[in-house]
Parts: structure tokens; C-alpha cells; sequence
């Protein structure tokens, strides 16, 4: 059975390079550019992982992490973040956050960090 990814950042491009990156291994479910409409589509969807920006607007990713992993604790949330942002992982592994890449995201990193947590 294919696992099931929601992706989700604020920036229509990094979406794009993210789902390119998974699609072939993953089944993307849909795509989100906030927080809130991160936990939104999780409900709707519950998918097996999520791809988490970490700085977005209305819901930052590591309040939706937190928001997620509340509800459902065994979800996946792999979060992307930007080189500089260690005080950021450090909140984000707080909130349940598995793993994280960086971004640019290499697509290979990418789908090994989601397959070392999905087995």
C-alpha cells in the first residue's frame, strides 16, 4: 500500500519541488500554504505523512505540527526549513516533528527521511 503525503508551504514553487519529489514514491494527497489549512486538510484526509514548512502565515508549521501530533500521534511530520533556522527544529522536534531537510530540498533526502520514519 502506497503511503499517503499532504505537502504544505506557504510558496506555490517549493510545493511544486516537494510533490515532484514524492510523487513517484508517494501518493500526494493535496497541498496546503498554511498551518491552519494544514490541519484542516489533515482531518480530511489523514494522511500517513506530512512535508511541514516551518515559518507560514496564519498557522506557523510548527503550531500546525503541534496541532496534529495532538490528535493524531502517530503521524509523520517531516518539516522543511530554511539552513539558518536550528532555534526553529529545536521548537519544531519539540512540538513531534520526526525529521527535517533543508531546503533547497534534494528530492533523494527527501523521500529517504519519509521512508526511515514510514518503514
Amino acid at each position: 500500500m502506497t503511503e499517503r503525503v499532504l505537502v504544505v508551504d506557504d510558496s506555490s514553487f517549493q510545493r511544486t519541488v516537494v510533490r515532484d519529489a514524492l510523487e513517484d514514491r508517494f501518493e500526494v494527497v493535496d497541498e496546503a500554504e498554511n498551518g491552519a489549512e494544514a490541519v484542516e486538510l489533515f482531518e480530511a484526509y489523514e494522511p500517513d505523512a506530512v512535508s511541514m514548512d516551518v515559518v507560514m502565515p496564519e498557522m506557523t508549521g510548527i503550531e500546525a505540527t503541534g496541532a496534529i501530533k495532538d490528535r493524531w500521534p502517530d503521524a509523520v511530520i517531516v518539516m522543511c526549513t530554511s539552513v539558518d533556522q536550528e532555534e526553529k527544529m529545536m521548537e519544531a522536534v519539540k512540538a513531534g516533528a520526526d525529521g527535517y531537510v533543508t531546503k533547497p530540498v534534494d528530492a533523494a533526502e527527501l523521500v529517504g527521511e519519509f521512508e526511515s520514519h514510514l518503514g
